[in-house]
């Protein structure tokens, strides 16, 4: 019998080694992957060259520019300009090549900057996004709509079933510690341990500390990930709508990035003090989503933010 050959672009990243290493488990499929010097998903025609090679049955969009408030801020040319070229690029080409079923991964961050909370699928495009990570947001609502599309013009002719999936802020091995450019987490996990080493009396961290995040573990979205792909065509329906069709993963709970920091430095045992640098931003105030459709599709997270964080320290410690 043929595997089912499972393309997962973005293999290298965070979230798309967790859905390698978990769809491995799977014998009867065939996962595909190519390294960026062998297939650019920004060049369009390698990517239509690759996709007409490779008779590819699923594929898991995983592949991002991705970075925090401050990359969001000076880069937000190459965030918008890369992330429309890898969405249009990988999905006008699976369409192209016979592709029934993709998921595509978005981002929280499509969400308007002061929407309620926590925040359900339905508030998608219903107000203002935050300021620093505008570009990259626009970007991925840009994914959500084009999977929309061809579902509503080819689901029935062409059988094309394109799913979305939005994490909220993610963590975990092979996350990102560059000291400028990273997200929330990793970045205060490096501040700590660099601080604890350099024996440092205080850690700076950005904004006032009162912003609310929430996070969930990298294994616990692939897991999600591989969940809603797999649900069959009738359940996945009975959670969505035709313009609201993309599912929220989270893990139901948030909390201070005053709270974050203090949990991360007895993590790490750094013995310092923790001052908040007021000139810097916060972001948005809250970022919490509205995760009950996923968990009556019948998932729910495992892995809890203490355990978490002490799997991701370790991990950091290794990357040294």
């Amino acid at each position: 019998m043929r595997k089912v050959r499972i393309f997962v672009a973005g293999h290298r990243g965070m979230v798309g080694s967790a859905i390698v290493k978990l769809l491995r488990k799977n014998k009867k499929t065939k996962i595909i992957t190519k390294e960026k010097h062998n297939l650019d998903l920004i060049n369009q025609d390698m990517v239509k060259k690759f996709f007409k090679k490779e008779k590819i049955d699923q594929v898991y969009l995983a592949a991002a520019r991705v970075g925090g408030i401050h990359a969001n801020n000076t880069f937000p040319a190459e965030f918008i300009y890369e992330n429309l070229m890898i969405e249009t690029n990988v999905i006008h080409s699976a369409f192209l090549n016979g592709v029934k079923k993709l998921l595509f991964l978005g981002s929280s961050c499509i969400y308007p900057k002061y929407a309620t909370q926590p925040m359900k699928e339905e508030e998608l495009l219903t107000g203002k996004l935050e300021p620093t990570n505008e570009p990259y947001a626009i970007s991925k609502i840009s994914g959500i709509k084009l999977c929309e599309s061809y579902n509503r013009q080819y689901g029935k002719s062409k059988l094309i079933d394109y799913r979305c999936i939005m994490p909220t802020n993610l963590y975990g091995p092979g996350d990102n510690y560059h000291p400028t450019n990273s997200h929330v987490i990793p970045g205060l996990i490096k501040r700590f341990h660099d601080a604890k080493t350099k024996k440092k009396p205080y850690v700076k961290i950005w904004g006032t500390g009162t912003a609310k995040r929430e996070f969930l573990y990298i294994d616990d979205m692939a897991s999600a990930c591989i969940h809603v792909m797999n649900l069959d065509f009738k359940t996945y329906k009975s959670q969505t709508k035709e313009k609201i069709s993309h599912i929220n993963a989270g893990s139901g709970k948030d909390l201070k990035i005053s709270e974050l920091a203090r949990i991360i430095k007895t993590v790490v045992g750094y013995r310092g003090k923790i001052k908040y640098d007021l000139t810097k931003p916060d972001g948005s105030p809250r970022k919490f989503i509205d995760s009950s459709r996923i968990n009556n599709l019948g998932w729910k997270p495992k892995i809890s933010l203490n355990r978490g964080l002490k799997i991701a320290y370790k991990d950091f410690l290794k990357s040294k």
